[in-house]
């Protein structure tokens, strides 16, 4: 899969961050070290790390992706990463 989606509400922008869905690589979710959860009332899953965005965007350039673009959405930031396929 080569985009993940970064996002954190701007007030907790110190995390945690969300950094994928149920159609997630599993390897990428295991290295953040995310954690699958399901927020009350909703029926889909999300995966969630404790960290800030600023360290999980670092991670996911270690490993190669690089941001696409960024952009806030109501109280929501976004980052867009891509990873070039071999």
């Amino acid at each position: 899969m080569p985009y993940v989606f970064v996002s954190t509400q701007i007030r907790l922008e110190t995390g945690p961050t969300m950094v994928g869905d149920v159609y997630s690589d599993p390897a990428i979710m295991n290295y953040l070290g995310a954690r699958k959860t399901t927020m009350l009332g909703n029926n889909f899953s999300e995966y969630h790390v404790d960290e800030p965005p600023r360290l999980v965007l670092d991670k996911l350039e270690k490993i190669g992706f690089r941001m696409v673009t960024m952009t806030g959405v109501g109280q929501t930031l976004v980052w867009c990463m891509h990873k070039e396929t071999e």
